[in-house]
């Protein structure tokens, strides 16, 4: 991908010099990983997970990390990401006859106070509505590379992209109109909305691609490849195969591999906000 040389967002909050104390996720370790990524990956709801998480203050300065040279390149990378987003959908914005606020990207390390609660770093990126930032410990990337077999600079801009397209859907009002019907819904109804959600941020995060080749020409060989890894590496039938063996289509929350691709190609391919409407097709059409 090519991104180095052009400007960096001046919306990036980086905590990751600071320490946040507070409780540890009831499912931490290994398995936790694989329980939250299956739930939270790619833009979860942290606030129907998080609920029960106590509310602590940050402490900045104690014991920090270090921060290497890679992950700084890492940071780098992402704030140009998020810029490129930012004068996307502020232009796509426009030609709707709105206006499009951008939101901020926090960086942080290994666990972080959002407006949605507690989270830890296992839980992946997410978005906060209650805030409208996007939530990113850098080390992710290693575990795409590592556990999902997903790397690559155009696999991690589709990252930040995805949780992008969590935050338009909130400008939309869409999110919240999403949420209202969840509470309403039953367990499985609920879940299908949550797909419906998914997928739909998975075609604006390809809505927002599409229009950032026609802009600075990012995209390089392998690149599409690589963002289509991503999104088939977090299907729910892939993650639940992976992680006990079979599949319960009526738990899924993020679609499966399948739909994840087509609906980022989708966007990519038209980029066209409107072709996006995930909502208006049967639940088996998806």
């Amino acid at each position: 991908m090519r991104w180095k040389g052009r400007r960096g967002s001046s919306n990036v909050e980086d905590r990751r010099g600071q320490r946040t104390r507070g409780p540890v996720f009831a499912g931490g370790g290994v398995l936790g990983i694989a329980i939250i990524i299956i739930y939270l990956l790619m833009g979860g709801d942290p606030q129907q997970l998080m609920q029960q998480q106590a509310n602590n203050p940050q402490a900045p300065g104690a014991g920090a990390n270090q921060i290497d040279p890679e992950e700084d390149r890492l940071a780098q990378f992402v704030s140009v990401v998020l810029a490129d987003t930012e004068e996307v959908w502020a232009d796509l914005f426009s030609q709707m006859g709105s206006n499009y606020r951008d939101p901020k990207l926090v960086l942080f390390r290994e666990r972080v106070q959002s407006a949605c609660g507690f989270q830890q770093a296992a839980t992946g990126p997410f978005y906060c509505p209650a805030d409208q930032q996007v939530y990113i410990d850098l080390s992710f990337y290693e575990e795409m590379e590592r556990r999902l077999n997903a790397p690559g600079d155009f696999a991690q801009a589709y990252v930040i992209a995805h949780e992008v397209g969590h935050h338009v859907q909130n400008l939309l009002g869409i999110s919240n109109r999403v949420h209202r019907l969840q509470q309403q819904a039953g367990e499985e109804q609920a879940n299908e909305l949550s797909v419906r959600l998914e997928l739909q941020a998975d075609f604006l995060a390809g809505v927002w691609a599409h229009h950032a080749q026609q802009n600075w020409q990012i995209l390089e060989e392998g690149d599409i490849e690589e963002a289509l890894t991503a999104a088939s590496a977090i299907g729910d039938d892939r993650l639940q195969m992976q992680g006990r063996g079979y599949v319960v289509p009526e738990s899924f929350t993020h679609g499966t591999s399948e739909q994840r691709t087509r609906w980022f190609l989708k966007g990519l391919k038209s980029g066209d906000i409107k072709a996006g409407d995930t909502f208006e097709l049967d639940y088996d059409e998806l």
